[in-house]
């Protein structure tokens, strides 16, 4: 019995020396992205700006990158147990995510307890990062947004007066809304109503009934794709013609495919269109993305390009694979040449360049591009 245990011993030493070995041998970066889900199509699409960046860049410091998905499922919950999954189980090394802001910040304060650095390439709620020191973002903000937004409203779409929608069930366009009206009547507009839906929803009568009778010069909807494409068809069928305009998450084919001619000349603003691409890493992106998939890139899989290539420069200018080092060293990120501008950190938030969309003609037609102000 003793020679058993000595050797059952000897045994585990040796399975505890391979996988430290294994362990050694790769880094480990967690992913997790609504691949299910009513925020699926964004999962799907940021899934391809990330292997496509791994496929470009498959080692650092010398060792092989394993990225680790795991599906969030589009949801809180599962947002906060993919983290929690990623960091105990398959101990990596920094994270990768969420997409929405909603999901990422339920998954950043289980890295940020844990001290795992994570950098999620589209969570544009200002509350993903505040008071915390291991979560940071590729993308801008949403008081940049909405200032954009408002100033593009007011300054080029004459809009006086305007009325806003909110998704209720979504951080992201709580926010975007809010930033959007404080702007917007900061210029000298003013927000004539608001009125309120959530994720799922089918039927915009009601709301779209009382904006009809308010008369505004303009309808803000920052919602996701598919919300964006059913408000825009039913307020055609009600003859309400005047301008509509969204946010970074109209930027998906869906929004054409369900909205039809009801989404012509919706503007949007947004992170990255390739005719407004300026560095040399958003040209190669662009490239190898038509190349790869035999498709226009969008925001989502250009932030992801973007988000891992931060990180591994960030691990190649920490020299190791300490965590505290690497959230030290993307703190540092400065003047990165990102597929979708020039991006720098501060305060965990990208300070970038934005873009203006239109839907025009069946597509996404590059309007203009916006430096940080």
């Amino acid at each position: 019995m003793r020679r058993f245990l000595i050797i059952l011993g000897m045994v585990s030493l040796v399975i505890l020396f391979a996988q430290n070995l294994f362990a050694q041998e790769e880094v480990r970066i967690g992913v997790y992205y609504p691949m299910t889900g009513p925020a699926s199509v964004y999962g799907q699409i940021g899934w391809k700006g990330l292997q496509l960046a791994h496929k470009e860049r498959p080692t650092v410091l010398g060792k092989p990158v394993k990225l680790i998905l795991v599906d969030n499922k589009s949801d809180k919950v599962e947002s906060a147990n993919a983290v929690s999954r990623l960091i105990e189980k398959e101990n990596v090394t920094a994270i990768i995510g969420g997409l929405t802001s909603s999901n990422t910040l339920s998954g950043a304060p289980i890295a940020e307890k844990a001290r795992v650095p994570m950098i999620s390439p589209w969570a544009t709620n200002p509350l993903v990062t505040q008071n915390r020191k291991y979560i940071f973002r590729a993308c801008f903000i949403d008081p940049f947004q909405g200032l954009v937004g408002a100033k593009f409203a007011r300054e080029v779409l004459k809009a006086k007066t305007a009325a806003v929608m909110v998704d209720i069930a979504q951080d992201y366009v709580i926010g975007i809304a809010n930033f959007f009206t404080k702007n917007f009547e900061k210029l000298g507009g003013k927000v004539i109503m608001k009125t309120f839906y959530q994720t799922g929803d089918q039927d915009f009568t009601a709301q779209l009934t009382a904006i009809a009778q308010a008369k505004p010069d303009l309808i803000y909807n920052p919602g996701y794709f598919a919300e964006d494409a059913l408000i825009a068809r039913q307020a055609r069928e009600l003859g309400i013609n005047i301008p509509f305009m969204s946010g970074d998450a109209a930027q998906a084919d869906e929004l054409i495919k369900i909205g039809g001619e009801a989404v012509e000349g919706l503007y949007f603003t947004t992170h990255f269109e390739e005719k407004g691409v300026t560095t040399e890493s958003g040209k190669r992106f662009v490239k190898l993305f038509r190349d790869a998939y035999n498709q226009t890139p969008d925001s989502v899989s250009a932030l992801s390009w973007d988000a891992y290539n931060m990180l591994l420069d960030a691990i190649e200018r920490a020299g190791s694979l300490d965590k505290d080092r690497i959230r030290d060293e993307l703190e540092n990120t400065k003047d990165f040449q990102g597929a979708t501008g020039v991006i720098t950190i501060e305060n965990g938030d990208g300070i970038k360049p934005a873009v203006i969309l239109k839907v025009e003609n069946g597509k996404f037609v590059y309007v203009a591009t916006v430096q940080p102000m």
